[in-house]
């Protein structure tokens, strides 16, 4: 891993620097640093990690564009060609030539955010609303994401708003859909994990029922019966669940990454209930409404971040945040902390 001080380039015209505040350490950047690799994406030259990063505007962008000096803001991690088919219709996550922050998919890998200044397009900055802390906004990347699985549902003209949700697997990811989906007004929320901990921070941010599982029971623990599931575990035993669970009509997100071999569900299911399948890849467009959310939510976001480690600490919080039993998202601080 690398980490640290860090000027990528002389800033161009339209780009600015941004000295770092808090990156949160997610789920891909433990795989990189455990195993130098995530599915297909494998280190192969040091890279920087991190792509949830928020922190202060330390120069603007000199033509204008973007957030003023001194503003307070979110990094959006992706990079898009802009011009392919997918980009023209506006499904610019699904570009070929997407490259994200701290991901080894290309050669040369693409550099994260967990460094004290970062030089990026001033496009790529979207401000922190003012009722929001800073560490509660380094919540924004994975939020977005747990936002666009939700609009997923949302593009069928379905509400979120009167729907019973259940989402499999209460880890960041599923958590901050938890509170989401309440934010979205869902009727109620079922959340589920194999751990205690999460299930409590679930109900402290709006899950009106949880469910402990147990991954290795030969019979699935029955769940709630469900409008809209939110599959977010990333295992067959997940997917299986949120089948079974989904009423007649019923819409199935999956967000979690399952494996790509040896993955059996009850697809028997899916005619009769006449069910709706849908995958859910990062985001693009959320952001913006992700932080205006969490805005207004404070409550229902902040307890997601469950401990902060200053950058000379960032293996004591590699470790912290691979303890899934005892934590939820977990942050490095950079020096802009102080003033943010």
């Amino acid at each position: 891993m690398t980490a640290g001080a860090r000027l990528a380039a002389v800033p161009g015209r339209d780009e600015a620097v941004v000295a770092v505040a808090y990156g949160g350490i997610c789920g891909s950047d433990l795989h990189y640093w455990k195993e130098g690799r995530i599915g297909e994406s494998v280190l192969r030259s040091p890279m920087v990690l991190g792509h949830e990063v928020v922190g202060i505007v330390a120069e603007p962008a000199a033509n204008g564009s973007g957030p003023a000096l001194g503003s307070r803001v979110a990094v959006h991690p992706a990079r898009v060609c802009g011009a392919c088919g997918l980009c023209r219709r506006g499904a610019e996550h699904l570009c070929a030539d997407l490259r994200y922050l701290g991901s080894a998919a290309r050669i040369p890998h693409t550099d994260g955010g967990f460094a004290e200044r970062l030089v990026l397009p001033a496009r790529r900055l979207v401000p922190v609303p003012d009722a929001l802390d800073m560490k509660t906004a380094a919540l924004a990347e994975p939020a977005s994401v747990a936002l666009h699985g939700l609009d997923r549902v949302r593009e069928l003209n379905r509400s979120v708003e009167g729907s019973d949700v259940l989402v499999i697997g209460s880890g960041p990811i599923g958590l901050l859909s938890v509170a989401m989906a309440c934010a979205l007004g869902a009727a109620t929320i079922t959340a589920t994990d194999v751990f205690d901990h999460p299930l409590r921070l679930a109900v402290r941010i709006g899950a009106t029922h949880v469910v402990r599982v147990d991954a290795e029971a030969p019979v699935p623990v029955p769940v709630p019966s469900a409008d809209i599931a939110i599959e977010s575990s990333g295992t067959p035993q997940g997917l299986a669940t949120a089948l079974r669970s989904l009423r007649s009509g019923g819409v199935l997100v999956n967000v979690g990454h399952l494996p790509p071999i040896g993955v059996t569900a009850p697809l028997h299911l899916v005619v009769p209930r006449e069910l709706t399948l849908m995958g859910s890849s990062r985001f693009y467009h959320e952001m913006p409404a992700a932080l205006e959310i969490m805005g207004r939510n404070i409550e229902r976001f902040a307890p997601i971040v469950t401990s902060v480690f200053p950058l000379d600490d960032a293996e004591s919080a590699f470790h912290e945040a691979a303890a899934a039993e005892r934590s939820s998202k977990v942050l490095l601080s950079f020096p802009a902390a102080a003033t943010s």
